[in-house]
């Protein structure tokens, strides 16, 4: 099995606003096009023995002007994290109903559990132990930390201690048999266009 390439979407007016997307489908933002654009470069034309995106145009958009678009094959398992009742809201609304709330601990109204979403990450890191070479991923922040939580051996919970940004780029790896992050929540909207 090779490396995993976690790349999360550019930027959207939820991302800049904080406000928790899962099943809303939203597009990027000029910016969150720019940083895509920008990925692409950073990723120089790298080849994938598979390439896997989201469903939700954030994730299919940014894979595309990244320049992986016509290689991509969408993915249900990599949609964001169902935030139920929480859709469309920011923590700090949240807290105004229920101080000391956080994703990772509360349950989850009409939407998905960290377990539930953890299983969708173990599914997806199943699959792409069946590549013989290096994948990219092409989704969104709570799924994706998900996923390296559960790449680790961590319970889906623990991807609370994994930050990542919009525009990021992340790689799971091996070091000998053991899965490692090789580099984490790289991100490379701040770089100068030549």
């Amino acid at each position: 099995m090779g490396e995993l390439w976690l790349i999360r979407h550019g930027e959207t007016a939820w991302s800049r606003s904080g406000q928790h997307t899962g099943r809303t489908d939203i597009p990027l933002t000029e910016q969150g096009e720019r940083q895509a654009v920008l990925l692409g470069r950073r990723l120089a034309g790298r080849e994938f023995a598979l390439v896997l995106t989201s469903p939700l145009q954030r994730a299919r958009e940014t894979c595309r002007l990244a320049g992986y678009g016509g290689a991509a094959r969408e993915e249900p398992d990599l949609r964001e994290w169902d935030y139920g009742v929480y859709e469309g809201r920011t923590t700090g609304e949240i807290r105004q109903e229920a101080p000391g709330w956080t994703i990772w601990s509360a349950a989850v109204r009409d939407g998905e559990s960290a377990e539930e979403v953890g299983a969708r990450g173990d599914r997806i890191i199943a699959r792409c132990a069946e590549v013989g070479g290096d994948v990219a991923l092409f989704a969104h922040g709570h799924v994706l930390r998900i996923l390296a939580a559960r790449w680790l051996g961590l319970l889906a919970s623990g991807g609370r201690y994994l930050a990542l940004d919009a525009a990021s780029l992340s790689v799971l790896g091996h070091e000998h048999e053991q899965r490692v992050i090789r580099s984490w929540n790289e991100r490379y909207d701040l770089m100068e266009e030549s």
